[in-house]
């Protein structure tokens, strides 16, 4: 990753330009970068700032409403340009800092538990709950009337998850006592399986993230004859984000979710806070500041984007 000099983003018809505020970090777009960005591309799905020119269409907000916004790259320049059905307005009491951190950790929980169906009063197992998207997937599980089951790597990483509404923590290896009906796993490997094998009849688990990189390995000739019918699925988050992203914002406005943001600092010190995420000591979510200079929009700026 360097900081480097990009031109101006130009917004396509239904795309907003926003000067940027803050950004927010996500542990896969790092870990995966060589996968997803070639170089040259500014890093960053997420960021919250001010419009400072509405999409030409006529949709979405206005110039000069404060927004939160999720796009592929982006984030972490001066200004990025949005399509409007992947931003919402944020409120003037919601922090800049805390929106940026809602889009791709926060959107990709909701989406996730909706998945599930129904889990009032069913055992729900969260893997890797002390990261961006298990943090968000504790909250919202538990607000749809989970129990929640909370998997750390270490008791360190568990605090402040009951306080988020988990009913119990697991740390390292330990596995649930009891069956689950559903298992929202953001690790992989090892934990995924063990997840798959306690399910309970009729259960799901959803396959959202890869933090450990290990190959998962599962005896289907076990499970079989365990006679449980149960699903294991891949899942993705499907855009737009715009609904979504208002619903979070709503719950952050009237103080029903937390955006847990474990690391906050200027993006001059992007370098600690990635490798902060990726050393795993950032309990939740990490969030960048950008000190922005007022200038045209049709300028180029004088200040770099981290890039890869």
């Amino acid at each position: 990753m360097r900081f480097g000099e990009v031109d101006e983003p130009q917004p396509h018809p239904s795309q907003a330009l926003i000067k940027v505020e803050a950004a927010s970090l996500n542990f896969g777009e790092l870990a995966f970068a060589a996968r997803q960005l070639r170089p040259g591309d500014v890093f960053g799905k997420d960021a919250a700032g001010t419009i400072v020119q509405a999409a030409a269409d006529g949709s979405g907000p206005p110039q000069g409403a404060r927004v939160t916004s999720f796009a592929g790259t982006g984030g972490w320049a001066e200004r990025r340009a949005v399509d409007t059905t992947n931003l919402t307005v944020v409120p003037p009491a919601v922090d800049l800092a805390a929106a940026s951190a809602l889009p791709a950790a926060g959107v990709t929980a909701l989406q996730a538990v909706r998945r599930l169906g129904p889990v009032l009063g069913r055992r729900v197992l969260v893997t890797g709950a002390s990261g961006g998207v298990g943090r968000f997937a504790v909250q919202l599980a538990a607000r749809a009337g989970a129990h929640v089951i909370a998997s750390v790597g270490s008791p360190e990483r568990a605090e402040g998850l009951q306080a988020l509404g988990a009913r119990e923590i697991l740390a390292g290896t330990a596995k649930p006592a009891e069956p689950v009906f559903g298992v929202l796993d953001n690790v992989g490997g090892n934990l995924l399986a063990e997840g798959f094998g306690a399910l309970e009849d009729g259960g799901i688990a959803l396959s959202i993230g890869w933090a450990s990189r290990e190959p998962t390995i599962i005896d289907f000739e076990e499970e079989r004859m365990k006679g449980a019918l149960k699903r294991l699925e891949p899942f993705t988050v499907a855009a737009p984000f715009g609904p979504d992203l208002a619903y979070l914002i709503h719950l952050l406005e009237k103080g029903n979710l937390d955006p847990q943001i474990g690391w906050r600092g200027p993006w001059e010190r992007v370098d600690e806070a990635i490798d902060a995420l990726l050393g795993r000591r950032v309990p939740g979510k990490a969030v960048l500041d950008l000190i922005l200079r007022d200038r045209p929009a049709t300028t180029r700026p004088d200040r770099p984007a981290p890039s890869r």
